[in-house]
């Protein structure tokens, strides 16, 4: 989508005029200066710093008309459109050379002293956090259902953090951001601020706090759309190719102050599932103010126990590196929500007798101390995980790969050849204990199947943080005799849960409304019982 010229602007401006108790005639005579130096700006023969002072001229002419009740609508396009282009234009000039730093601007009628706001307090980004700023409407949003945006002041970015190598945690595009840029002015001196609107939902411009533009949806829309089926099938099929992109991934830059939430998807899936369920939860301002969301992705034809061994790894690197982070809500769709248990439930060796002394004790013979099998079936429960969300998770296995489909994808998984031989260089023969056949590899199909001994393993042991359930039934209501189509309620269902939701949906109940309020609810229950919890959010407060 490309970014409305400066000639649609005016007219919408003037349009806009319609809809307050002036003449039309009289607002263009208050907006004609903003509106010219703006046109005026949009010509690319001019040298830049002669642009950015018109730029200038014709946001101090806006912000001057914002507390007019005839002007103030087209003043704020005017306005809005001007910190646009002037923020674009000082960004992408000369790789940077007039970002970031206190300008002096002249033409030969005007002057100003530009400064740049650095994140002094709460709710400002510094100007050198993001390498690239793209308006938020030139973003295209048809991967998002539901736009979640605010009409303000202000210009709405997309604020990407993309360094190379990549920093950890980081996706390959790099994580971005809702960004507002808006400029204030005393005379002629200007300070250009880039804002978090999901902090500091309103500014002080032109001596007034207002209310800020804000697109809460772009930065979600910004990663790339590509196929979710195609890639979450080959992502189960083609491991080898794909184990590359095992990881924790934030989607939004790391905030000490803010809960993580950490979403990890199921089988013949990938991350990207969750971009409409974040962008749900995100429409609760007090949510999105209070939590960081992240993502867990992995190829999902490997073992069930690997994955969590994979993600239980991620973890504790990611409290390595902030080890002020808070302790994080695991949300699981799914396979992924075994993943999630086997986070919150120690195993240790003894744990594994209720499968029968003697396989157990086969099972562990040969067993070299730290090896890659042993630490992904004894574990301790990840101390920084304080709650866990179940979505439709087959936490006894799915009859569905017991029959020609899940025998289909048994032979047509193909895992990697160093785990391949780690797995049968370890267990040989004992790998019947696990597949019920000694010549087939352990992956994600056997590992979801209901003999299983891991589900009897895990079942006798307690998970050490609260944990709730959303169980999705088709819309027939016909629990406990339920289904969601591929796992029953009989599998999904867990007696100590401290809330159960049964939605009328099928297995990808994930974006169902039912699915999103409960999340929603349970994440408000979880501010509520942690410690040093703001009792009102900034959107509820006004600023």
């Amino acid at each position: 989508m490309k970014r409305p010229s400066t000639i649609v602007v005016l007219c919408a401006a003037v349009a806009l005029t319609a809809c307050v108790n002036a003449p039309v005639a009289t607002v263009q005579t208050e907006t004609r200066a903003a509106a010219a130096y703006l046109q005026q700006a949009a010509s690319s023969s001019i040298p830049a710093e002669q642009r950015a002072v018109l730029y200038l001229q014709s946001a101090a002419e806006a912000s001057s008309l914002l507390s007019s009740s005839a002007a103030a609508p087209a003043a704020t396009l005017i306005y809005n459109q001007a910190v646009t282009e002037l923020t674009l234009l000082l960004r992408g000039t000369g790789q940077g050379r007039l970002w970031n730093r206190s300008l002096t601007l002249t033409t030969g009628t005007a002057s100003f002293r530009l400064h740049f706001a650095h994140a002094t307090r709460e709710g400002v980004w510094d100007p050198g956090e993001f390498t690239t700023l793209t308006p938020a409407a030139a973003v295209p949003a048809n991967s998002i259902r539901r736009k979640d945006r605010y009409n303000g002041i202000g210009a709405a970015f997309v604020g990407v953090h993309h360094t190379q190598p990549l920093e950890p945690f980081s996706p390959k595009i790099g994580v971005t951001a809702p960004v507002t840029a808006v400029v204030d002015f005393k005379g002629h001196e200007a300070t250009l601020t880039l804002l978090d609107p999901g902090n500091l939902p309103q500014a002080r411009v032109a001596g007034t706090a207002r209310m800020l533009e804000a697109d809460f949806s772009a930065p979600l829309a910004y990663y790339p759309q590509q196929s979710e089926f195609w890639n979450g099938i080959m992502g189960a099929l083609r491991v080898s190719a794909y184990m590359g992109t095992t990881g924790l991934y934030e989607l939004q830059p790391y905030d000490p102050q803010r809960i993580p939430v950490i979403f990890v998807h199921g089988l013949i899936s990938t991350p990207r599932m969750w971009r409409n369920v974040i962008n749900e939860v995100e429409f609760d301002p007090h949510l999105r103010q209070r939590y960081q969301f992240l993502v867990f992705g992995y190829p999902t034809g490997n073992p069930p126990a690997y994955s969590a061994l994979r993600l239980r790894e991620e973890l504790a690197k990611f409290y390595q590196i902030h080890p002020a982070a808070r302790p994080c809500v695991l949300v699981g769709h799914s396979m992924g929500g075994l993943l999630t248990r086997m986070q919150v439930t120690p195993l240790d060796r003894d744990a594994w007798d209720v499968i029968g002394k003697d396989k157990a004790a086969r099972f562990f013979a040969k067993m070299p101390k730290g090896s890659l099998i042993e630490r992904a079936t004894i574990f301790q429960a990840n101390p920084h995980v304080a709650r866990a969300i179940f979505i439709c998770t087959p936490h006894r296995g799915s009859e569905l790969a017991l029959g020609r489909l899940g025998e289909l994808g048994r032979r047509l998984i193909a895992l990697p050849a160093n785990l391949t031989a780690a797995i049968t260089g370890t267990l040989g023969s004992t790998i019947a204990i696990v597949t019920g056949d000694p010549k087939r590899m352990p992956n994600s199909v056997t590992g979801l199947a209901p003999a299983n001994p891991l589900f009897k393993v895990l079942d006798a042991r307690p998970m050490l943080v609260p944990y709730h359930s959303i169980i999705g039934d088709r819309g027939k209501g016909d629990s406990p005799n339920s289904s969601d189509g591929v796992v029953a309620y009989w599998s999904s269902h867990l007696k100590g849960a401290r809330s159960e939701c049964i939605v009328p949906g099928p297995h990808g109940a994930c974006e169902l409304p039912q699915t999103i309020a409960e999340v929603r609810r349970l994440l408000q229950l979880h501010l509520k019982e942690s410690p040093s919890h703001p009792a009102r959010s900034k959107w509820d407060t006004g600023g």
